[in-house]
């Protein structure tokens, strides 16, 4: 598995402040960051930021919530999301929304994207916003534009994953048009590995699959057996099929042989809303962490087999798997059963005392659609600089 110039720059920095353009700052923390070190490197970024902008900057955290984002600076929304994976594509229209918001209410006003871990976190937002400043482009903007793009190519595209790239070309497809949104259900029957990773010494994988909608688990596989070699194809059935809808993550892992551990083999993310075609494939380079992994085969590739009703779907009996394939049901095992997602949501334990801080929950209010259904509310961002819709407090 190689690392690249990037990644391994990524790895030794303490702080990383820049100025994307004049008004959208990015400060980032590596993921891996001594708390002290952190702790102390942010209060000197906010003691800069606070002499250079007053009370005129807005910081949109994109990590875990932690009481001294909020205790140095009160104008905060948090849109965290886990590390290295793609954030809900309403989350995409709320970010963007709050961003252009603060922005055109005072010329002074900057944003700062605060970020500790991957800055595949805020290129996702920098790609967003660029694709959707777009909409009202006029000549001053063109600047900032080419400013973020060039943000974006130099220092998070070759960071970021798969499923990362995907939901910007989604945002970017469904504000320009290119994209229609499908309204109609889909039932997963079928996921198929084309390709089995040698996970294990002698060769072969022990995986299993387990489901997210809207980051809550809905379904976990058994653990397939299989001691085929790379060319070996194993289908996972799913009957009656499960219907999804909105944010997917399908995460697949090897459960180690006589070993109480599991190592992630591929993780894909996915909005119904774009899906179109019953049969969907994700070759190697789509997959998150897979694209870089010597364990799975460059032809390999995962193949979706949907349908609009729960019902088995006839004359796909050539996916059966064969004899080799073996099946251990056990889902009640503790390492199948974890799921990796429970405490992201919960606000990390740092070394800030005092009250209880609280989000700039005024702002958040005026200015981010976070009650607006999905469809609703990407037509309010498409309008040139909306007027601030009334929303309820969930951030």
């Amino acid at each position: 598995m190689c690392i690249s110039v990037v990644q391994a720059m990524e790895e030794s920095y303490e702080v990383d402040l820049v100025y994307i353009t004049e008004r959208i700052i990015s400060v980032s923390f590596p993921a891996g960051a001594e708390e002290h070190s952190y702790t102390t490197n942010l209060k000197e970024v906010a003691t800069m930021l606070q002499s250079k902008h007053g009370e005129h900057y807005l910081m949109l955290n994109l990590s875990e919530q932690r009481n001294d984002i909020s205790k140095l600076n009160h104008k905060v929304l948090e849109f965290g999301w886990p590390d290295h994976h793609a954030p809900a594509l309403d989350k995409i229209c709320s970010m963007c929304k709050a961003i252009d918001t603060w922005l055109n209410g005072d010329p002074r006003n900057v944003v700062v994207l605060h970020n500790k871990g991957n800055r595949g976190r805020t290129g996702v937002v920098v790609a967003a916003y660029m694709h959707y400043s777009n909409i009202s482009a006029s000549a001053d903007q063109a600047l900032d534009r080419f400013a973020m793009r060039r943000f974006y190519e130099d220092k998070a595209l070759p960071v970021g994953q798969p499923s990362q790239k995907r939901y910007v070309r989604y945002f970017n497809g469904l504000l320009s048009g290119h994209i229609k949104i499908n309204n109609k259900p889909l039932f997963l029957h079928h996921v198929i590995m084309h390709g089995i990773p040698n996970f294990e010494s002698k060769g072969g994988c022990r995986p299993f699959l387990k489901i997210y909608q809207a980051m809550q688990p809905v379904y976990t596989s058994g653990i397939y057996n299989v001691q085929g070699d790379s060319n070996t194809s194993i289908c996972i059935t799913i009957e009656p099929g499960l219907l999804l809808k909105g944010d997917i993550l399908l995460k697949c892992f090897h459960k180690r042989y006589r070993n109480p551990t599991r190592d992630v083999v591929f993780r894909v993310q996915f909005h119904t809303c774009a899906i179109h075609d019953l049969g969907v494939v994700f070759g190697k380079n789509e997959l998150d962490d897979t694209f870089k992994d010597d364990r799975f085969p460059e032809y390999g590739k995962v193949e979706f087999v949907f349908s609009y009703g729960p019902e088995k779907i006839k004359g796909l009996s050539h996916l059966e798997n064969g004899p080799s394939v073996s099946v251990d049901y056990n889902t009640q095992d503790p390492l199948i059963r974890w799921d990796s997602y429970d405490n992201f949501s919960h606000r990390c334990d740092d070394t800030v005392d005092g009250e209880r801080t609280h989000v700039f929950d005024a702002f958040c209010c005026r200015s981010v659609s976070v009650c607006l259904p999905f469809t609703s509310l990407l037509l309010s961002l498409a309008a040139p600089h909306p007027p601030p819709p009334t929303c309820q407090l969930g951030l």
